[in-house]
């Protein structure tokens, strides 16, 4: 059962703080580059100051069972600036105008920059990481990022987003988001007690698919101020997620109707958008994927009950209801 209590990410960033500190440095020093353009869009990338919940998980798993690594500090920065590639890239495809209320890449400077600094963003987490010898650590990255590439085409390649099912949905989730949480709390338990990265993984993959529905949910949930990027955002965009994939059987002929003229008009009007959000609420859909993200953080609950009951596996256990539970 989740907590009463929604925890915070600075409560959970509280024991690590140092090391997180360590992380930013890092990450200045891992983008610098002796053109002015790039140090440029790399300092305003950084400004923005992400929650970094990816390097606080591969701290965290890192110290699970009392054992810890310098190497993690290296890591967590690595995973951070991954996260960050994608980010940029997935705005410039979407041409989204904002992300955590400022001007994304694409917005401020063109496409082609935003394509150009994600490249050098994932190019630098590659060099980077390779510093530590670690062929293994080289792959699971590696393949994170494969992943992510492959779920992003299949979000492009859709002729159908109205016809998605629940499957696809899981499947694109997992690809685009868990598996790069996956990968950062395997990479934690790699430098950490090597024993426990299955349990670790796993953890992260179904944190990650918590972490992907309740994201979708806030997009119907919450306001822009909120959440620092425009409400409607997916509709806006002609994105099907769960809970529109829920609702859609249950609408009458007129429900789906209003649906289709929204996904069929290129700039669909905030009141159509906020249409399709009443009726998906009242039919049930935005319910139906709180319950599956509750289904989710249960089970990286479930996860986390394999291994000892240590302080970092308590954090870690918090983590599950912060990410079920927040508001942007």
């Amino acid at each position: 059962m989740l907590d009463a209590v929604i925890p915070t990410l600075e409560g959970l960033q509280e024991p690590i703080a140092a090391r997180l500190a360590q992380v930013q440095a890092e990450l200045k020093g891992m983008v610098e580059a002796d053109f002015g353009a790039v140090n440029e869009v790399s300092d305003y990338l950084l400004s923005a100051r992400g929650k970094l919940l990816r390097p606080t998980l591969v701290l965290l798993c890192n110290t699970v069972g009392g054992r810890s690594a310098p190497e993690a500090v290296r890591l967590a920065a690595v995973v951070e600036l991954m996260h960050v590639a994608t980010l940029v890239h997935d705005d410039a495809v979407d041409h989204s105008p904002e992300r955590r209320g400022m001007p994304t890449v694409n917005s401020r400077w063109s496409h082609q920059v935003a394509v150009i600094m994600g490249d050098y963003l994932y190019s630098r987490a590659l060099v980077e990481i390779t510093k530590l010898g670690n062929v293994e650590a080289v792959h699971l990255l590696a393949d994170a990022s494969n992943r992510m590439s492959i779920g992003e085409m299949h979000q492009l390649a859709a002729h159908d987003a109205l016809g998605a099912s629940e499957e696809d949905y899981t499947l694109l989730c997992d690809r685009k988001t868990a598996s790069l949480i996956s990968a950062a709390c395997e990479l934690g338990a790699m430098y950490g007690e090597p024993s426990y990265r299955r349990s670790l993984a796993r953890y992260g993959r179904d944190l990650g698919m918590t972490f992907q529905i309740t994201d979708d949910l806030l997009d119907y949930d919450q306001t822009a101020d909120v959440t620092g990027k425009p409400s409607g955002l997916d509709l806006r965009e002609h994105k099907v997620t769960l809970p529109l994939i829920a609702a859609l059987p249950r609408l009458d002929s007129a429900g789906r109707a209003a649906v289709e003229d929204v996904f069929a008009d290129p700039l669909p009007s905030k009141e159509k958008i906020a249409g399709v959000v009443e009726l998906v609420r009242e039919a049930g859909g935005l319910e139906y994927a709180r319950q599956r993200a509750r289904d989710y953080a249960g089970a990286a609950k479930g996860r986390l009950a394999e291994l000892p009951d240590d302080p970092a596996v308590r954090i870690l256990n918090q983590a599950v209801d912060f990410v079920v539970g927040r508001s942007k």
